[in-house]
């Protein structure tokens, strides 16, 4: 087996405590039902080191005193520490354990210190020279991996070499049961503790330890076990201590000789299928675990077989971070994830940002799955089916019919966002107002049809698609109301993407008016219901009709709304939302040179004693969300169908005033830009397409990557390429490609799975777009491209030259 080459490997050099957090979260691994971040395993959680294991979708609700109100929250739950293992020097050659001070980089500033985090086979490397306080020099090598074929499994190898010296080490291998929730600092203010009835014991044989446990509220119970093994001298002792399982070993170094430990680790909790009990199924687990080789093996396979159906050729320093990114995809929603009832976590299973709720991530997410991993898709599609009856409970709590999707959501689907929230420049706690972002039922509803035309599953479409379709389109049409004055519906008080605005200056009700992405949305989603149940056979369409009470004059309203919603306007440009041309305009240079770096614009308006809502300035893109979505003649249409012409120049014209008017507070607005500005303003694509590849690795949000990756920018760059540069759009039953190559990304390679079509492969330059079929006993793919359309035989491939404008 050859080495990694250097296009997939990720690494560090050196020890920077500062750079820890970071690290951990970058270097996490997972395989879609757990993570664990890549945390020192000599550290414990501190100001530098933040260890973490979370499973998905295991959430727990505490409550707090926040300013002098009772909140309450609920959290993906920081589970047991499996990482543990610490290490020193014995002197003398007493049973009781040594008082030497255990090694690690921050009591022995190591020599030399190196991460690899080796992408192909999953595999985290970390090597390692301490010194004592007497000379003697000990190399520690580790590998660590987190089963991408056994979901339960995780495995730790570690070889001690001692350079100069020959002796007794100590090693503790641990499962620690005493940790809490504190890895976002502006959280400490709120409940952390979530783990409780912690015990801890050992299995018959010796080498087995175990640790149970449960959540305080959701009753979740978790049991763990730890099986450690060395091929060196040594005797073994079990030592518990209060909520951690201890098992120590003594192997017998000498000089240049390596004794390798390995530590296995089997997580069950009670949300698991097909178990009686989570400590006995991960005490009978790990027992019946081959050995770190075997596992290691098994587990690169299992990469193997992802690569494969993932596959991405980019070129250079771009291809490599596309890999990163696609690999933390990989680990927060795998083929595992299809067996689970969980969303997609804003922040993946790699920090505790955002409580690890669930927002509008997956509008960037769910189109890349879509083309490689369709049977996940349809799994986080039905997470938002199994809490569509909660939705339907909030918009009629709100006096609303159909169904009003919650901006957050975790474990059961109510609404998790917070009432106030922490401006960390001020110190001040604020009211929130980002629930009001119902925009996310649209991109729920949106993805809902990205998946039934890209796989052709009628039988979802049929059913938990035309569900949650039209109760969407319900809540919006009942939103609406009409202004006479204007000749218009109007949705009124509502927050857009942008974030930024929740209030107009000085007024004394929360949201903001006819937020254009809101209304436009708003208004596709009830074509396509409409559209959707003109293609219902007539039987599915009776029971629909019945059981949720829909009758014709309801259509008829869906289609008078669809067609006579407000999008307002401002000197000839698409107005962000009703007014805000009408804001003033922010000094930008001043700011910009005052603070630097101002993505977070409205914290440094607040701390000052102003309000981002008097000013022409956005988060994030919100108009210019329209053409992420909906490709340029589709958007043209569109905005015909409501009464409006949007010709080039006009948005042109829209995007360079928005262009000059964000800040960038949010990952997602490069990518946005990434994917509009090619068509409009391809010299400056360049530009945002390297800042959203940047956006994670460089940390450019201002040390929030450390708290957790932000999937939906990850995967957005995925979809960038694989559906932004090469127009990419599944619509109609045929693939229809619309290429934009850039001179800086010119040439690329990608296969998607394509309506029962594995491994569909397309190669983009220049000149020429190359579609290749692999064989199979399925029918041809129709493939549009220019006004022409080819059809590909499975078996067969096609050469299609790109026009050149």
């Amino acid at each position: 087996m050859g080495a990694t080459p250097p296009a997939w490997t990720w690494v560090y050099e050196g020890y920077d405590p500062a750079e820890e957090r970071l690290r951990e979260s970058l270097c996490a691994l997972g395989n879609g039902y757990f993570a664990t971040r890549g945390a020192v395993p000599e550290c414990a959680a501190d100001t530098v080191h933040s260890p973490g294991t979370y499973v998905a979708g295991c959430y727990n609700r505490l409550e707090s005193e926040v300013a002098g109100r009772r909140v309450q929250n609920e959290d993906l739950v920081n589970l047991p520490n499996w990482l543990p293992l610490r290490f020193r020097i014995r002197d003398g050659d007493t049973a009781d354990e040594s008082t030497a001070p255990w090694f690690s980089p921050d009591t022995h500033p190591p020599l030399d210190h190196r991460l690899a985090l080796d992408l192909r086979a999953g595999v985290l490397e970390r090597t390692a020279r301490y010194v004592d306080g007497t000379g003697r020099h000990l190399a520690v090598r580790q590998l660590r991996l987190v089963h991408m074929g056994d979901p339960h499994l995780a495995a730790l190898r570690t070889e001690f070499t001692a350079e100069d010296w020959s002796g007794r080490l100590e090693v503790e291998s641990a499962l620690d049961g005493t940790v809490a929730n504190t890895g976002v600092a502006r959280y400490q203010q709120l409940a952390g503790r979530h783990l409780t009835h912690v015990h801890t014991g050992t299995a018959p044989g010796g080498d087995v330890v175990w640790l149970r446990c449960r959540t305080s509220t959701s009753d979740i119970r978790v049991g763990m076990a730890a099986r450690t093994t060395t091929d060196g001298d040594t005797g073994t002792a079990t030592a518990h201590a209060p909520g951690r399982a201890r098992l120590l070993l003594r192997p017998a170094l000498e000089p240049g000789r390596t004794v390798t430990v390995d530590k296995c680790v089997a997580l069950h909790t009670s949300r698991d299928p097909a178990i009686s009990d989570p400590l006995h199924a991960a005490v009978d687990r790990v027992c019946r675990a081959p050995g770190f080789t075997a596992l290691a093996a098994a587990h690169r396979a299992a990469w193997e077989q992802l690569w494969r159906a993932c596959e991405l050729d980019v070129p250079g320093e771009a291809g490599r971070i596309l890999r990163l990114h696609l690999f933390h995809l990989l680990q927060t929603l795998s083929p595992h994830t299809a067996d689970l009832d969980v969303g997609v976590p804003a922040r993946g299973l790699h920090g505790e940002a955002y409580r690890g709720h669930v927002f509008w991530d997956e509008l960037f997410v769910l189109p890349y799955l879509n083309l490689h991993l369709p049977e996940v898709s349809r799994a986080l599609l039905a997470y938002r089916h199994r809490r569509l009856e909660q939705a339907c409970f909030a918009a009629r709590d709100a006096g609303r019919v159909g169904a009003m999707y919650p901006w957050q959501s975790g474990s059961d689907g109510r609404e998790e966002t917070q009432r106030l929230h922490l401006n960390p420049r001020s110190g001040r706690w604020l009211p929130d107002h980002s629930r009001l972002q119902h925009h996310v039922g649209s991109a729920i509803a949106y993805n809902v049809w990205q998946y039934g035309e890209a796989t052709g599953d009628a039988e979802f479409m049929h059913t938990k698609g035309a569900e949650m379709l039209l109760q969407i389109a319900r809540f919006w049409a009942d939103a609406a109301t009409w202004d006479g004055a204007r000749g218009r519906y109007r949705i009124l008080g509502v927050v857009g993407p942008d974030e930024y605005h929740d209030a107009y200056p000085d007024a004394s009700r929360p949201g903001i008016d006819d937020n254009t992405y809101t209304n436009v949305t708003a208004a596709w989603v009830l074509a396509r219901a409409l559209d959707l149940l003109r293609s219902l056979p007539e039987p599915r369409r009776r029971d629909l009709f019945e059981r949720t009470g829909l009758a014709d004059a309801e259509l008829d309203l869906w289609q008078d709304v669809s067609r006579r919603l407000l999008v307002p306007w401002h000197h000839g440009i698409i107005s962000q939302f009703d007014g805000f041309g009408e804001l003033a305009e922010l000094a930008w240079d001043r700011y910009r040179e005052a603070y630097g770096d101002i993505r977070r614009l409205d914290r440094i308006l607040e701390a000052e004693g102003d309000t981002v809502n008097r000013y022409q300035a956005s988060k994030q893109a919100d108009v210019l969300m329209l053409g992420y979505l909906f490709a340029p003649a589709e958007l043209r249409r569109l905005f015909g169908r409501l009464g409006y012409e949007l010709d080039d120049t006009t948005w042109r014209r829209t995007v360079d005033y928005y262009l000059r008017r964000t800040s960038h507070g949010s990952t997602l607005s490069s990518v946005v830009h990434a994917w509009v500005l090619p068509r409009v303003r391809r010299a400056e694509a360049w530009r945002f397409c390297q800042e959203a590849l940047a956006g994670d690795i460089a940390d450019l949000q201002g040390g929030t990557t450390g708290e957790g990756i932000h999937l939906g920018a990850m995967a957005g760059t995925l979809d960038l390429v694989q559906r932004g540069l090469t127009g990419l759009e599944s619509r109609g039953g045929a693939l229809r490609l619309d290429p934009v190559p850039l001179p800086e990304l010119s040439r690329f390679g990608l296969s998607i799975r394509y309506r029962g079509h594995w491994g569909v492969r397309l190669a983009l330059s220049t000149e020429r777009l190359r579609i290749a079929v692999p064989s199979s006993d399925r029918e041809p793919i129709h493939v549009v491209l220019g006004g022409r359309t080819v059809s590909v035989a499975p078996g067969e491939s096609c050469l299609l030259p790109l026009c050149r404008g």
